[in-house]
């Protein structure tokens, strides 16, 4: 059920009492599980921090856990599956479940008692109602007794006239039934057809602090990251990301009015939060703008920068900006600072005579200090570098605590090595989209585009991880239609492909949706893939909490695709 009173029905309940939070391995999950981590050290309730990183490792973690806890508090992760049946937990087992998936399982919805739900009901979620799709077998059982009560003694015409009338009274019943039945399987399939993203789980447990007055400007910071880290990987609308920055923008004001008279807000270690609205150049500020402007998606796909063409053009766009190369070339801190101070006014002027009108975009920077600046797209990027790292082989959690580190004001030297580490991300996911237009490894297969890269592409490991992988699909479909000619292709989804585990012999397989403004970011892939995998018996692991998102047999590849093709054509 959906919690309407988030301090009475969640927050007071669990306030007492030891939790398990159960945490997916997203920025989003992240900033969420550091709200409510510092509301619980506010409160000093117990907890026990446990990151989930698919359906199996969460599975797992209840069986180990669920005889010392009573309540588990799941973020980004439950909402879109029927928990209870997956689970099969005890009666008196409590789910609170903050996650940004939809749609949310039926289920869910309407169980009162075990789930209860965190989340927005301002946000479109268009669940069906409860008669049509749940109908009591005991009404139909009670319909057909109470006409056996006759007196036996009567004509046998009668009884026989009586009875031709129930068979027929229960024929009709059998066949109001089956027309439910199609009915519910209709609603239920327009209901479950696509998966989309709703508000951030962040912005959710900030909202929880505002409400229980406790709400700091490091937890702000988090909703702020939340959020942006919706806007990167490409998860909702930009009309939901402008909206929600708006209201986000009404919290700063608010901090920042109220920080106004204290007397640290000069001190060395103070916080300050601001509203840009600044350039779409991934971490220029803490590289060089030419590095920024080559790696950014934004732009290389504006100049097409895979080209000869497109490398000239860029040269053009520096000369009319004026800037010398030497500048451009050296890191950002090092720039005269007369260039520095009217820097983003003047890429903006020249941006727009090359046909880049949104090179700029709202968004927040914050300042720890005098020296530390960051903006909220730079620590998305940092922070998902260390969750994903591949470069030492550490487990999952110990990704996940550095991540988790990188996100306190206090551990600055762990987010500069996720700076370092995003870095080489972006230089990998330029260089693997530009070989890929340049050998048209991009396929049209009719009703989709489909890219397989082979073992042995460069930093094909790095693209084994879902958010790198996700990166590099929407960097490249972007790529793809800026570059192709026919127009067609340009309205087409795209399906990526990449080596997954060589010992197991399994690809991981990805599906987004078309590349356009407009684009409602609704993802059809996940029932798309369910249906062919079962239609070719492939084998096939649907782990992901994105149903987008799945594993797949290397040998099972042509025949699944085969399946897509026929079923999405």
């Amino acid at each position: 059920m959906f919690i309407t009173d988030i301090r009475k029905e969640f927050y007071e309940v669990v306030a007492n009492q030891r939790v398990a939070l159960l945490v997916a391995s997203d920025i989003d999950a992240l900033c969420a599980c550091k709200i409510i981590q510092a509301l619980f050290h506010c409160d000093q309730v117990q907890y026990t921090l446990i990151p989930v990183t698919a359906w199996q490792d969460l599975g797992t973690a209840f069986l180990e856990h669920k005889e010392q806890f009573k309540y588990f508090v799941l973020i980004n992760c439950g909402a879109n599956v029927d928990l209870l049946e997956m689970l099969q937990p005890d009666d008196d087992s409590v789910f609170f479940i903050c996650d940004t998936h939809r749609p949310v399982d039926v289920v869910n919805v309407y169980n009162d008692s075990q789930i209860k739900l965190l989340i927005k009901q301002d946000d479109d979620l268009g669940v069906p109602s409860y008669d049509d799709i749940f109908r009591d077998e005991e009404d139909e059982e009670g319909a057909d007794s109470g006409n056996e009560s006759e007196d036996g003694s009567e004509p046998s015409g009668k009884r026989r006239r009586f009875d031709e009338g129930a068979i027929e009274r229960r024929i009709d019943r059998q066949r109001a039934k089956r027309e439910w039945e199609t009915r519910r399987r209709e609603i239920l399939f327009d209901y479950e057809q696509y998966e989309y993203h709703g508000t951030s789980a962040a912005v959710m447990f900030f909202e929880l602090a505002w409400v229980l007055t406790k709400d700091t400007k490091d937890m702000l910071w988090w909703a702020i990251i939340g959020l942006t880290d919706q806007w990167v990987h490409d998860k909702i609308t930009h009309m939901k990301y402008v909206t929600d920055i708006a209201t986000m923008q009404r919290h700063v004001s608010r901090h920042n009015h109220r920080n106004e008279d204290e007397e640290n807000s000069l001190s060395i270690d103070c916080m300050r939060i601001s509203f840009e609205y600044d350039l779409r150049l991934t971490l220029y500020q803490h590289w060089s703008l030419y590095e920024s402007i080559y790696n950014s998606c934004y732009t290389t796909c504006h100049f097409k920068l895979w080209t000869l063409n497109g490398q000239k053009k860029l040269q053009e766009f520096l000369a009319d900006m004026g800037l010398p190369l030497k500048q451009v070339r050296q890191k950002f801190n090092s720039m005269d600072m007369t260039i520095k101070e009217n820097l983003r006014d003047v890429i903006e002027e020249s941006s727009n005579k090359y046909g880049m009108k949104d090179i700029r975009i709202q968004t927040f920077g914050v300042h720890f200090g005098f020296k530390n600046r960051f903006l909220a797209v730079d620590m998305v990027h940092a922070t998902a570098a260390l969750l994903e790292s591949t470069e030492k082989d550490e487990s999952n959690s110990d990704n996940f605590i550095k991540a988790l580190d990188s996100l306190s004001r206090s551990n600055l030297e762990r987010l500069h090595s996720g700076i370092d580490l995003a870095k080489k991300k972006l230089m990998a996911i330029q260089q693997t989209v530009a070989s890929c237009i340049c050998t048209n490894l991009i396929l049209s297969q009719g009703p989709f585009l489909y890219c397989y890269l082979m073992e042995g592409t460069p930093d094909v490991k790095l693209f084994s991880r879902p958010m790198a992988l996700t990166l590099l699909c929407k960097y490249l479909l972007k790529a793809f239609v800026s570059s192709t000619r026919n127009k067609r292709c340009k309205l087409l989804p795209l399906i990526m492909a990449a080596p997954k585990d060589l010992e197991k012999g399994t690809v991981i397989v990805l599906g987004i949706p078309p590349e356009s403004e407009t684009s409602d970011k609704k993802n059809f892939f996940g029932r798309a893939f369910e249906k062919a995998a079962e239609s070719t018996s492939s084998r096939t692991l649907h782990d992901n909490f994105d149903t987008s998102i799945i594993e797949l047999k290397t040998e099972d590849r042509s025949k699944f695709l085969d399946a897509l093709i026929t079923l999405l054509s």
